[in-house]
């Protein structure tokens, strides 16, 4: 199933194409995090859901909700984590770029993948809202990204995430990598969480992404996840190896479209990134600084 949040902050159900307005947990607080947690570790939300819907008793309505238009933030992450070079693309994009370039392709083979601090929940945007560049940087891109949804630690469920950044800043000397990544509307997610029985193979998936400036595309690109070299339970077992992760947490797992050296993103932008079996998550571009 999908879940969105609406942007009066309640959880909404898609099932065989009706839409649920759940209330799990019988009270004012309704976020998909309460969601979570009323399925006490014994079933799936998909499961709980399920159960409600078909017991009734008014703690799962049908609702009219429009996704392209109703849908927030789906989820409230306590932290945003980013995995680096998974796909060759990544790796090869700074082959010439000297030493940074080398140290590319060493993450790329090595046994251990890199593992990043992306954002806070103050830092990230959901469907519909402005993504930020800085206004210190000339070189700017999104990074489309299938994302993994953790609760305590284990995946609940996937979304879309766009992990925008300065590749000015990066490539001016990789120590800048945390300010060319962590910045103010660094980061989107969105626009639902889809449980892993909907989504089916999560490495098997057609992702694509669109860069529209003035009502006219000027960068459109498409890939799979099937060309991830690292699997979601890897990155998710080293995100959890020896680190304090929160109740919720989202891991980006890396960037598989990448916009040529020529292209930058620039206020008023839309961005437009599409995964098979996820949904749409589309974001204006607005400057921060």
């Amino acid at each position: 199933m999908r879940y969105y949040t609406t942007t009066g902050g309640t959880v909404v159900c898609e099932r065989e194409n009706t839409f649920y307005d759940v209330d799990a947990a019988g009270s004012d607080d309704r976020r998909f995090r309460d969601l979570l947690a009323a399925t006490n570790g014994d079933q799936t939300v998909d499961e709980l859901v399920d159960r409600l819907i078909e017991d009734g008793g008014g703690r799962a309505r049908g609702v009219s909700f429009d996704p392209s238009t109703d849908a927030a933030m789906p989820v409230q992450p306590d932290e945003v984590w980013g995995a680096g070079v998974t796909y060759a693309i990544s790796q090869e994009s700074r082959e010439d770029v000297g030493q940074i370039g080398e140290t590319y392709l060493d993450a790329y083979e090595a046994d251990r993948p890199e593992i990043y601090f992306k954002a806070t929940p103050t830092r990230t945007v959901g469907p519909g809202e402005s993504v930020g560049v800085r206004a210190d940087s000339s070189w700017d891109v999104p990074e489309p990204e299938l994302s993994v949804v953790l609760y305590e630690g284990e995946i609940v469920g996937y979304t879309i995430g766009n992990d925008v950044c300065s590749r000015e800043i990066e490539r001016q000397n990789l120590l800048y990598l945390p300010q060319s990544k962590t910045y103010r509307d660094c980061c989107a997610i969105g626009p639902c969480v889809v449980t892993p029985e909907t989504v089916g193979d999560p490495h098997d998936l057609e992702m694509a992404m669109e860069i529209v400036r003035g009502g006219e595309a000027v960068f459109d690109g498409s890939t799979s996840t099937g060309e991830m070299v690292r699997t979601v339970q890897e990155l998710t077992e080293y995100l959890n190896r020896c680190n304090y992760v929160p109740e919720v947490a989202v891991l980006l797992t890396g960037t598989s479209i990448i916009p040529p050296d020529d292209t930058s993103l620039q206020p008023g932008d839309e961005v437009r990134i599409e995964i098979e079996n996820v949904g749409v998550l589309s974001n204006t571009v607005t400057e921060v600084g």
